[in-house]
Formats: structure tokens, sequence, C-alpha cells
């Protein structure tokens, strides 16, 4: 987090993004990274209202309201935090410094359990490449080079082994 936004105010990054909206929550592509994200409904809504305008503080204010319960500033901080170190948002944001060093965990001990419901959570996964998703060939079949194969060895007569 060594870049920081010069308002101070979380920016989403839109550019190398496909995004996909569903009912109950928005998947991100990150066509860079190639990194797949599934933000749950709380985690995409902090997201959404990441305009570079509105402050964490009132980012709390909207969701409450528009989830009809109480949203604390600090869930608002534990999503940033994490769309931060997914490159979800365009620049680094800084922490205060009580959110800093606290791990999910920690923080969602400290807000207590009836915030867990509303916990933003973001779930990821690494997209493979195109040799990562290929299909090997099983043992016996014909194959030209050992990487075919789902042993990794081509024999000399050209079968898997």
């Amino acid at each position: 987090m060594n870049r920081i936004t010069p308002s101070g105010f979380p920016t989403r990054r839109e550019q190398g993004l496909i995004v996909d909206e569903l009912p109950d929550e928005v998947l991100v592509y990150d066509l860079e990274r190639h990194k797949a994200h599934c933000l749950n409904r709380s985690a995409a809504l902090v997201w959404q209202h990441c305009d570079g305008q509105t402050a964490p503080a009132e980012i709390a204010r909207r969701l409450a309201t528009e989830l009809d319960q109480p949203f604390d500033e600090e869930l608002v901080w534990l999503a940033l935090r994490q769309l931060d170190s997914l490159h979800l948002l365009q620049e680094a944001i800084g922490l205060p410094p009580q959110f800093a060093n606290l791990s999910r965990r920690q923080m969602v001990r400290a807000l207590g359990l009836a915030a867990a419901v509303a916990v933003p959570l973001i779930t990821s996964i690494v997209s493979p490449t195109a040799v990562q998703a290929a299909t090997c060939l099983p043992h016996q079949a014909n194959c030209s080079t050992s990487a075919q194969c789902c042993s990794h060895f081509c024999n000399g007569g050209g079968h898997c082994v």
C-alpha cells in the first residue's frame, strides 16, 4: 500500500476487468492478473460505492440504508482492505492505524457476532492457463511428446506410459 489516493477516498478499478452482476453477488474477472473474484453482497456494495468522491464513513451510512440494517464503518474498511489487496481499487488506500495490522478474523472478532452476517467477503481463484486447462492423454494413448501424457512420459513407440 505505497500509493495512496490523492483525495483519500477509494476509487474502484474499472479498466481490465469483466464484471458480471448477479442478484446477491458480483463476479469480477481481472484480465491482467487472470484471477476471478466473487464479491458477496456487502463487498459488492462497498466496491460499487467506491467512486473517488465518497468517504468510507459515508459508504457505511449508504449501505446501512440500502441493506436496512446497521453497517459499521469498520466493515467498509474490511472490504476496502480486501479490495485493495486484490487490486480492485485504482490506487491503494491508507488504512486507519487501528485496522492496518489486524487480520480479517481479528477484525470480525472486534466487530462482534452481530456484524458477522454483514461481513464483506471476497473469494478468489486463479484462472488456469490454456496449457494447464488442457486434458492430458491416458496410459497407452498415441502421443508425439511427453507433455501430452498424464504421466509426462511418451515412450519411443509413440505411446503414453
